[in-house]
């Protein structure tokens, strides 16, 4: 257990800020219909939010291009989408379901979001709240799917989450939210994840800091110091 003696354990923050602008929020929605019933969800929870005190931002995924990282990184949608993911402290995925998943789009945006770009890493430590559509009974098949892709991408997805059953019948011609339990649950999600967000955005850093890998750059330094040390050495002389 002599691991257990070494000093590469990061427990408590050095420091706990307080940040005074207001919780940056983006939103993905998953459908390209003219009458998208995840992007009035979208558009229902920019709202919500906004009210709520966030800076919230819609990307709009029409134009992105299929996923295809040797051809498309440089294309601007991909390149508007992951300069929103590093401006937000929390997201909003907002899909409909189809064939028992997220919907296509909703998963070319998410593949288009980097793990890591060089030493920034556009999710992680982010909060994120899952929502879904569906055109039939309820369903939770497209929220499971999408809490899968935020854990992998090292995200905070919150604990609720939002299933809106026969979409169809849940918004008014306007495009806005029928008042019904579907609405309430959507505002209970966001009211929880801008309490994450509150809680974690300033100790985003800590909170995905990695014992294995502080292990394998203080072994670097460790094996590259003896180098350093002799090459500085080599040209000096006993006074």
């Amino acid at each position: 257990m002599d691991y257990l003696n070494e000093a590469r354990f990061n427990t408590v923050p050095k420091e706990l800020q307080q940040s005074t602008h207001r919780p940056r929020i983006l939103i993905l929605y998953g459908s390209l219909r003219d009458r998208s019933f995840s992007r009035l969800l979208a558009e229902e929870s920019l709202k919500i939010l906004e009210h709520m005190g966030a800076d919230v931002k819609i990307f709009d995924p029409e134009g992105l291009p299929i996923y295809d990282y040797d051809k498309s990184t440089e294309h601007p949608k991909v390149k508007e989408l992951r300069e929103l993911s590093l401006w937000s402290e929390g997201q909003v995925w907002s899909s409909p379901e189809l064939h028992g998943n997220m919907s296509g789009l909703m998963k070319t945006q998410i593949d288009w979001i980097p793990l890591s770009m060089g030493a920034v890493r556009p999710t992680q430590g982010r909060t994120l709240a899952v929502m879904q559509v569906s055109g039939g009974s309820q369903s939770f098949n497209a929220v499971n799917n999408m809490r899968i892709l935020g854990r992998w991408m090292r995200m905070l997805t919150i604990p609720n989450q939002s299933s809106v059953a026969k979409a169809y019948q849940e918004f008014s011609e306007d495009g806005t939210m029928k008042a019904s339990p579907y609405r309430d649950r959507v505002v209970d999600v966001l009211e929880e994840l801008m309490k994450f967000t509150y809680l974690t955005r300033d100790n985003q850093s800590f909170l995905v800091d990695r014992y294995s890998e502080r292990k394998v750059e203080e072994d670097k330094v460790r094996k590259e110091l003896p180098g350093v040390l002799k090459k500085k050495g080599a040209g000096s002389t006993c006074c």
